[in-house]
């Protein structure tokens, strides 16, 4: 959080960005629909957009609480069954990278159906606040694994490893976390990354890991606003 942004300065910040992606969408497109609060905001501008303009798109949720709420909005769905190219992905981040809008994502623990939506997709635009700009990813955030509950007590152990301090994530009932694939994760803290690819590659490659959270390579475009109003960031 910005030092000086108040809670209702964030909130207006996450809409203003939600709007501006919403003027992405195209009518006849197949639109990925982000997750997380950021995300939800574009999601109902778009809902609005397609009240107001008659906008002809379909969505593909990346969670089921997108899902549940794009339902309620009356945003008409689509699956994988039957698109498996998306247009255009709005996401929402942990952390953006400058210049090479690089992500982390997955601390609202849906990373594994995000991805699998992003990388699906032809563009893809990430929104959030300024905030969540750094010059290296793993300044701030950790770096979210999604595991298989089988062994998973080996797998942390194979991400310790690497470097990383793997913490398994509780959620607030004191049982761990599990997520939409019925996965636990795993936040593995790698501090400040000179080089992300390389991460990634490792964490690739751990038995036991079914996805993590270091977005590469997805995102054209950054929307992002902040005390100095709204921007567009483009990939270097």
């Amino acid at each position: 959080m910005s030092a000086s942004a108040t809670t209702a300065q964030l909130d207006q910040w996450k809409k203003d960005v939600g709007e501006a992606a919403a003027k992405l969408v195209e009518p006849g497109m197949v639109v990925g629909l982000g997750s997380g609060s950021t995300a939800l905001q574009f999601v109902a501008a778009l809902a609005r957009r397609i009240e107001r303009e008659s906008l002809q798109i379909v969505g593909i949720p990346s969670s089921e609480q997108t899902e549940h709420v794009a339902r309620g909005l009356k945003i008409p769905l689509t699956s994988f069954a039957e698109r498996t190219e998306i247009d255009l992905a709005v996401d929402g981040a942990d952390e953006i990278e400058l210049g090479t809008l690089y992500l982390i994502k997955g601390h609202g623990g849906a990373l594994l159906r995000e991805k699998m939506v992003a990388s699906a997709s032809k563009r893809m635009a990430v929104i959030g606040d300024e905030s969540k700009l750094v010059e290296r990813l793993g300044s701030r955030f950790a770096v979210p694994v999604e595991v298989v509950q089988f062994g998973w007590e080996v797998t942390q152990k194979r991400l310790a490893a690497l470097g990383s301090k793997p913490v398994l994530r509780i959620a607030k009932d004191g049982k761990p976390f599990v997520t939409d694939g019925g996965n636990f994760i795993i936040d593995c803290a790698f501090g400040p990354m000179a080089n992300p690819k390389e991460v990634a590659h490792h964490l690739d490659h751990v038995t036991g890991a079914v996805e993590h959270g270091l977005f590469l390579g997805f995102v054209w475009e950054a929307v992002v606003a902040g005390h100095n109003g709204l921007q567009i960031i483009k990939r270097k």
